[in-house]
């Protein structure tokens, strides 16, 4: 109903988690689980958490993607991407975060010649499709392609060295870009035949206060290709739903986001757009998906603070429907469980206003 532009009964709620939260989690519910709990990759996880916790929503993730290890040795990824891990610590103990080494087109020569994984390998899909077949008639099914082309991009190549020849080499770019533009989109077709009910596309193109590159370099290297992806998903299945996924401050690109066909713009950080704002502005052609900080409410704020601000949400960007209360990442380590469950209960508890 929400994603439709109708007033739902409640505010409809999905979150995910990064593994060390998850585990804090499960102590909390008393749910025993040898599996690490990924929020990112296609294993299957079991979704306890997500069910327990009252969500509306579950999603499956294919595709390359950032990783989540709870093993702190270097590895190599099956695109041939380099990673090393990174411990931090909370109050509640030590987490992990994987950060990029070196890619596997470090060197241009090796472009022409880079072979991806097979994105019609059937096992890929085997968790989304059991997904789909235990879970669509109750609940609402995400196929998330988490880094379509950019993200993907730069992690073969390099974030700088991208950076750079979007100015100086866009004949090297499109190159690059070709590589998981093409196998996203298979991924992505897939994925709509499945039977989900929304896509979620995402990379992050936005910084805290500005995009990461002009609005005009964004049409010329992104816009057709997500335009053409957007189109190949609906004609498959006109009713599935698109979201968009960009960190930071995109505003200058929603008008076009909206014009390609986009239904959801996700996670909407208040610290870099004003969710009032952008309601004003795109609601009549836009649903917003996510709200509720993990920069700040979160982590440092109490359960009172939390639960005022998922009310002032459904109060403005969520007025009339059209959102879908969610953190703006991965719930983290640093969150007291009390401010969790404040999520949980306010959503679990406010009846959504009538007026439209």
């Amino acid at each position: 109903m929400a994603l439709n532009h109708e007033v739902p009964d409640r505010i409809p709620y999905q979150a995910t988690f990064t593994p060390e939260f998850a585990d804090r989690l499960r102590k909390e519910l008393k749910v025993t689980n040898p599996n690490p709990h990924d929020p990112h990759s296609g294993r299957w996880n079991t979704y306890e958490l997500e069910i327990a916790t009252g969500q509306d929503a579950l999603q499956c993730s294919i595709g390359w993607v950032t990783g989540y290890y709870m093993d702190t040795k270097p590895y190599v990824d099956e695109w041939g991407v380099q990673w090393t891990v990174k411990d931090y610590e909370t109050p509640y103990g030590k987490g992990y975060y994987t950060e990029l080494r070196d890619g596997p087109l470090k060197d241009a020569d090796a472009i022409d010649s880079y072979q991806p994984p097979d994105p019609h390998r059937p096992e890929i899909y085997r968790n989304l499709q059991r997904l789909v077949r235990e879970y669509k008639d109750e609940y609402y099914i995400i196929g998330r392609l988490h880094t379509t082309i950019w993200e993907t991009a730069w992690a073969l190549r390099g974030f700088q060295q991208m950076l750079l020849e979007l100015a100086l080499d866009p004949d090297l770019v499109n190159r690059v870009l070709e590589i998981p533009y093409n196998y996203h989109m298979v991924v992505a077709k897939k994925m709509a035949e499945t039977g989900v009910d929304m896509i979620w596309l995402g990379d992050d193109m936005g910084g805290q206060n500005n995009m990461l590159m002009s609005p005009e370099t964004w049409r010329q290297f992104f816009k057709e290709r997500m335009a053409t992806i957007i189109s190949e998903i609906k004609s498959i299945n006109p009713n599935i739903k698109v979201a968009y996924h960009t960190d930071g401050n995109s505003y200058p690109i929603i008008p076009d986001l909206i014009e390609i066909g986009l239904d959801v713009l996700n996670p909407i950080q208040a610290e870099c757009m004003d969710p009032v704002q952008l309601k004003k502005d795109f609601s009549n052609n836009l649903c917003f998906f996510g709200a509720i900080d993990v920069q700040s409410t979160l982590p440092f704020g109490t359960p009172a603070t939390v639960e005022a601000e998922v009310l002032e949400r459904m109060r403005t960007i969520g007025k009339g429907g059209g959102w879908l209360c969610a953190p703006t990442h991965h719930i983290q380590l640093d969150t007291p469980m009390e401010n969790f469950w404040a999520l949980v209960n306010t959503i679990k508890n406010t009846p959504y206003p009538s007026e439209r």
